[in-house]
């Protein structure tokens, strides 16, 4: 029997480039190989996100149309009423989503907004919805505040290498980064991070992104890798296109870095086409975000993600509201069973 991934979090970057430089095929199947030991291949999780804060955003992030550094003919909203948000959260839920994701776009929540947030958290939590938020850098308290309304993940993406942020963003540090996530962690949330490709970074910049993120002291339960959407009006709009097949790599490297994360194949599908979406699944990729809209970025329309689903013989992964010891062990029990039946010979199909 093949012998298990082990989560680690010692990687080089010698290690990460060899992965990265392997032939095609060779990675796939290793990535692929890794991803059948913790995950069903043919389950993919359905997230929603719904912006509850538009623009104005004070960051200065270069892909971002929210900034208020940019004028990219966003308009501008206030945070949406709590009513207004759990409404969208219940058409989510009755479209396939299992996690409603609320993004505003602010540098930190402030303390007259946060009841409104907490409101939200609660209402979305009592409809069976897994929660996630991403509300820009938390304090230890918000944290904890947010874990005790039952906020089951905080999304901060890391974005890009520590060597090639400032590049990208100058108003908030890569410690800055770094250290809500561990607020986050500290308050037993769980973490989704991960971040953006095709912003001009080098190769090695995209196994800088990996490495910070596999080597943090807890991998993040989630890992969303978005391909760059350029929107006029930002400094990225005229940026070089990255090759998809570099895309690829870097999902199938996520995969393989960090074996029992759901990778989630985010923005930029809106330019991918079925068969490119396709290559991603089989490269690792295990969630998505659903719906018209990403933020303020097209996304696919749902039935589109369902005609493909259908086409490709994949369903959407169920809430699972065992432990993690029970999750493992219905896993294992489910692998074996799948190994098992590959090695059954029916005597009867033999001539």
């Amino acid at each position: 029997m093949q012998r298990q991934a082990e989560v680690r979090h010692d990687w080089t970057e010698q290690e990460v480039r060899a992965l990265f430089e392997l032939p095609m095929n060779d990675l796939l199947f290793q990535a692929q190989s890794v991803h059948r030991q913790h995950f069903n291949p043919n389950e993919v999780q359905v997230s929603t996100l719904l912006s509850i804060k538009t623009g104005s955003c004070p960051e200065d992030c270069k892909y971002c149309p929210q900034s208020a550094h940019y004028n990219t003919g966003l308009e501008k909203q206030r945070l949406m009423e709590v009513e207004a948000v759990l409404n969208k959260a219940k058409q989510a839920k009755e479209s396939g989503s299992t996690r409603f994701c609320m993004g505003a776009a602010w540098k930190h929540p402030t303390e007259r907004d946060l009841p409104y947030v907490i409101e939200m958290v609660k209402g979305v939590k009592a409809m069976g919805l897994e929660t996630c938020m991403t509300l820009g850098m938390l304090q230890e308290s918000q944290a904890q505040q947010l874990a005790e309304a039952g906020l089951d993940y905080y999304n901060h993406n890391l974005d890009t290498s520590p060597e090639f942020y400032d590049k990208i963003i100058t108003t908030r540090s890569y410690e800055d980064r770094l250290n809500t996530l561990q607020h986050v962690r500290d308050s037993g949330m769980k973490i989704c991070s991960g971040g953006i490709l095709g912003m001009g970074e080098t190769a090695r910049d995209r196994y800088g992104l990996l490495m910070q993120l596999a080597n943090l002291p807890q991998q993040p339960e989630s890992v969303p890798i978005n391909m760059l959407v350029k929107v006029q009006g930002t400094p990225l709009e005229n940026v070089e296109d990255l090759d998809p097949l570099e895309f690829i790599r870097t999902i199938a490297v996520a995969r393989i870095m960090m074996p029992k994360s759901h990778v989630r194949l985010s923005a930029g599908r809106e330019q991918m086409s079925d068969e490119l979406q396709s290559m991603a699944f089989f490269a690792g990729a295990n969630s998505i975000f659903y719906g018209e809209c990403l933020l303020t970025t097209p996304n696919p329309e749902t039935n589109r993600d369902l005609q493909l689903f259908k086409r490709l013989g994949i369903r959407p992964e169920q809430r699972i509201e065992d432990s993690d010891t029970d999750q493992e062990q219905k896993l294992a029990a489910e692998i074996q069973a799948q190994q098992d039946a590959e090695l059954f010979v029916d005597a009867t199909a033999t001539h």
